[in-house]
């Protein structure tokens, strides 16, 4: 009756929390573990232990699997150089320098304090990412946290484990390096075996109830076996979900796949918030048995200091070495080759946000729930362990407070370039032409002599409007006065009224419920699908661009020309010449001036040459240079042509 008392309760503060922090602002981690401190000193709140156990294998597989299913595995494996140093060597260093401080502060042997280094070592793949959504992060910072969050868990718990072997005796760094590398391997292989067993499974799975088990399910399949063989039962999982999500669009069903989606969503909501509110709940007990051991108050403050100024302030000198190593942010570009006469279009942009990015990705290391699991589960004859474990709180409650707190105003002062709605709502439009074109194809080719000419009309003319919604949300027909949006308005009205008509029908038992509840479910997922669109229209509509006429650039300059050549001739390659002169192929879509054929990447990418070169140049007119595309876009008046 207790425990379930205790479920209802964290189920209601958690959900509490959320609705005040969406409509306040901040970060629900911090405010959660703060109204855990505070209830742990009340007195009629239990005391609440924290099973290690209950974390590593019941709560972080299934929080690392719905983090790593929403993740790119493109993106991760396109970014997997900042993601390794970040999540392998910051980690690896962390542990060193950690252990080295603790050892000169502390009675204990350096072991130990690698131990408790490995603990503090990893940041939360809650916490951060939370942040950099919300205050609108460029992706491929986002992509780099999520990368380290999903992946320095495992490195960070085969240090532990070694760094625990050595307490109990002498180990050898060839030991160290082939715990590694089974560890690192063995995770690999068990998650990729997992994926491939889950995936034939799934083949042949054509009920959402049954796909939903298999995936609730998959990640304690992934991670006991690995654990058990002595692999990382961590990378196990995480390679699982990342396969798995990646895979989804072949192997589950539309309905499966909208299942899952919510089903994890929600698992992830009340798990995420749960484990935070227990972290705080923890506080009293771990304060308590650290005051009560022999090291005075003095030098446990000093000690707890003293290794959150180190976890803060070493991930930022890290990140400021490590990342322009990885080609993370950008190195100041060369010259254009000789003759080119004048300067390089992306001086003074390219590098601009270097130390931008930099700051922001230093400075997004909150920790959480692993590192608290992790110090709980150091053994009882870990000598000093409760000031080891107060540390670790110290570390988890200070970067939320510290670094949870100011990365919102950091990011906003820096001026990070965010994903711009407008630009996704122009990709958006692209993509939906791409799948026009392929579905017309398809329907030539598949259609008989018997179909109906009207039901081939119909199926084109859903295609067009389809397309059209989506364009229309980039010109002024974007406003409530669209015909899209008219449309939705009034399909809405009328999804209402045959909502009640069902209800009238089923209160005078007219029907079966049966059938009464199918007809329900095809509204539900009918008015689902406008919602949707109202609400992408909603958050993009302050940037929506005015339809092309009034803009005199646009006016004035030359057409499109049906294919975008490159500057450098029929013979040269394709892409950005901004990224290609540095050496990278990292851009998202091309874009080609009309003034002087300069092709550049989209504001979506890294280094936006494109918009260096429209500003520097003075040429205001672009054109998109991706196949099937030809409208243009000023970059003075914000117009689409």
């Amino acid at each position: 009756m207790e425990t379930a008392l205790l479920l209802v309760v964290v189920a209601a503060v958690v959900g509490g929390v959320e609705l005040l922090v969406r409509r306040t602002g901040g970060s629900a981690p911090l405010v959660l573990v703060l109204v855990g401190v505070v209830a742990s000193y009340l007195p009629f709140v239990p005391p609440v232990v924290l099973d290690p156990e209950l974390v590593l294998v019941g709560l972080l597989p299934p929080l690392l699997y719905a983090s790593a299913l929403r993740t790119s595995l493109v993106d991760v494996r396109s970014n997997l150089r900042p993601i390794a140093l970040l999540s392998v060597g910051l980690v690896a260093v962390t542990a060193l320098v950690v252990g080295l401080v603790v050892a000169a502060l502390l009675p204990v042997p350096l072991a130990v304090g690698i131990a408790l280094g490995a603990v503090v070592a990893p940041p939360d793949a809650v916490a951060a990412t939370a942040v950099a959504r919300r205050v609108g992060l460029p992706r491929r910072v986002v992509t780099v946290l999520e990368g380290e969050s999903l992946l320095n868990d495992a490195t960070a718990l085969v240090l532990l484990r070694t760094a625990l072997v050595a307490v109990a005796g002498a180990v050898s760094a060839a030991e160290v390096g082939a715990r590694f590398l089974l560890a690192a391997g063995g995770g690999v292989l068990v998650g990729v075996l997992v994926a491939a067993l889950a995936g034939r499974l799934r083949r042949r799975l054509d009920d959402e109830v049954l796909d939903t088990t298999l995936s609730f399910a998959a990640p304690f399949v992934a991670y006991l076996p690995a654990e058990e063989v002595g692999a990382s039962g961590v990378l196990a999982v995480v390679v699982t979900g990342l396969l798995l999500g990646h895979r989804s669009p072949v192997q589950q069903t539309a309905r499966s796949r909208i299942a899952e989606r919510l089903n994890w969503r929600t698992v992830q909501f009340l798990l995420e918030g749960g484990v935070f509110l227990l972290i705080g709940l923890q506080a009293s007990d771990v304060v308590g048995g650290a005051l009560a051991g022999d090291l005075g108050l003095g030098r446990t403050l000093l000690v707890c200091g003293a290794v959150l100024a180190v976890v803060v302030l070493l991930r930022l000198v890290y990140v400021a070495v490590a990342l322009p190593l990885a080609g993370l942010v950008g190195r100041r570009a060369a010259r254009r080759s000789a003759g080119d006469g004048g300067s390089s279009p992306q001086d003074g942009r390219a590098d601009g946000p270097s130390w931008r990015v930099v700051a922001v990705i230093g400075w997004a290391g909150m920790r959480g729930v692993v590192t608290l699991a992790a110090a709980a589960s150091l053994p009882a004859s870990t000598p000093q362990r409760e000031v080891l474990v107060l540390a670790a709180l110290v570390v988890v409650g200070g970067t939320l407070l510290l670094q949870g707190t100011t990365l919102p105003p950091l990011v906003r002062a820096l001026a990070l370039p965010a994903p711009d709605p407008g630009e996704d709502a122009l990709v958006h439009a692209a993509v939906l032409d791409r799948t026009r074109r392929a579905a017309e194809q398809r329907l030539e080719q598949v259609r008989r002599e018997e179909d109906p000419d009207d039901v081939v009309d119909g199926l084109r003319e859903r295609l067009r409007r389809r397309g059209d919604v989506a364009w229309e949300r980039l010109g002024r027909g974007g406003d409530h006065r669209s015909p899209g949006r008219a449309w939705a308005r009034l399909r809405l009205e009328m999804l209402d009224a045959e909502r009640a008509e069902l209800l009238a029908v089923r209160d005078e038992g007219r029907a079966p419920d049966e059938v009464l509840r199918q007809v329900l479910a095809e509204l539900d997922v009918e008015e689902s699908l406008l919602d949707a669109a109202v609400a992408r229209d909603d958050r993009a509509g302050a940037l929506r661009a005015p339809v092309a006429g009034s803009c005199r650039h646009l006016r004035d300059a030359p057409a499109p020309a049906e294919d975008v050549v490159p500057a450098g001739g029929e013979g040269g390659e394709l892409g950005c010449e901004g990224c290609l002169a540095l050496g990278e192929r990292r851009w998202e879509h091309l874009r080609q001036c009309l003034a002087c054929g300069y092709v550049g990447c989209c504001d979506s990418s890294p280094h936006q040459h494109a918009q260096a070169h429209a500003r520097h140049e003075r040429h205001p007119v672009m054109r998109s240079a991706e196949p099937g595309e030809a409208w243009r876009w000023c970059y003075v008046d914000r117009e689409l042509g």
